[in-house]
């Protein structure tokens, strides 16, 4: 699919890369994340970002997962194993700047990086002999990778899960201090709300009751919108934007593991 991303240059202006991107180094790795394999993906001449792959089994499906702006690969080490525990092949990527990754992070990057990261994961797992289904989730600002790439490969794409992410990316802008319509930007490029209508496979949206960055009824909003006659609408009681999983866990892997197994036996 030939795709255009002119349209997200207009977010790549100082006072939103500076609040929304918030790249660090890799500066070590968990001891206890088990099997891996770490990934290099080039997304332009010269420029890689990070990956790593958390292995459960050739037939299983796996998880193309796309993190928050504050996190990074090495983040989820801890976290990986518990997806590989429920059967499924977990793998995390990075944005430009992030971890292991070369180049420095814009909006327009990352929708473009997107599909080239799907493209060679979908590739690196043939090559491997990884013969399971292929789903995609985003968390936070990685819910515009998750979605960007559902609409884009509907057919391909055999699940989406999104957690707490945005369905407009004014409201959200606006908390961190940027007012897109004084920069006469138009956010309709980002509204995940818009292009999620084109996904009709099964999806599952997962939100904190209290989140105070991206407020619940952003959730909901995806989930209404979403054209699935397979979806699901998970709320962490109690939860905040940054502690739903730890206070959710159990229904959270719980409901993945629903979700992603019905396609393996599909």
């Amino acid at each position: 699919m030939t795709q255009s991303f002119e349209k997200y240059q207009a977010f790549d202006q100082p006072q939103i890369l500076q609040v929304l991107f918030h790249p660090r180094p890799e500066t070590g790795r968990s001891a206890g994340r088990g099997t891996f394999e770490d990934l290099s993906i080039e997304v332009a001449p010269g420029i890689h970002v990070g990956g790593c792959f958390h292995p459960s089994a050739k037939t299983a499906p796996t998880l193309l997962f796309f993190h928050g702006n504050g996190e990074i690969v090495a983040d989820y080490d801890e976290m990986a194993p518990l997806f590989v525990r429920q059967g499924i092949n977990f793998l995390v990527v990075d944005y430009r700047g992030y971890g292991r990754s070369q180049g420095r992070p814009t909006v327009a990057a990352m929708m473009q990086d997107a599909h080239t990261i799907f493209d060679f994961v979908s590739n690196w797992l043939v090559a491997k002999s990884y013969t399971g289904p292929l789903a995609v989730m985003g968390r936070s600002l990685g819910s515009a990778s998750a979605i960007e790439l559902a609409a884009s490969y509907p057919e391909r794409i055999r699940a989406l899960v999104v957690e707490s992410g945005f369905a407009d990316p004014a409201p959200l802008l606006q908390l961190l201090g940027v007012d897109a319509q004084s920069l006469g930007i138009d956010t309709g490029g980002l509204r995940n709300v818009d292009k999620i209508l084109r996904y009709p496979g099964p999806t599952l949206i997962i939100h904190g009751e209290f989140d105070q960055i991206i407020a619940c009824d952003e959730g909901r909003a995806l989930f209404e919108a979403s054209p699935s006659p397979d979806k699901t609408f998970l709320k962490i009681d109690g939860a905040n934007h940054n502690d739903l999983f730890f206070r959710g866990m159990t229904e959270y892997l719980d409901r993945i593991k629903q979700m992603t197994h019905k396609l393996a036996t599909a």
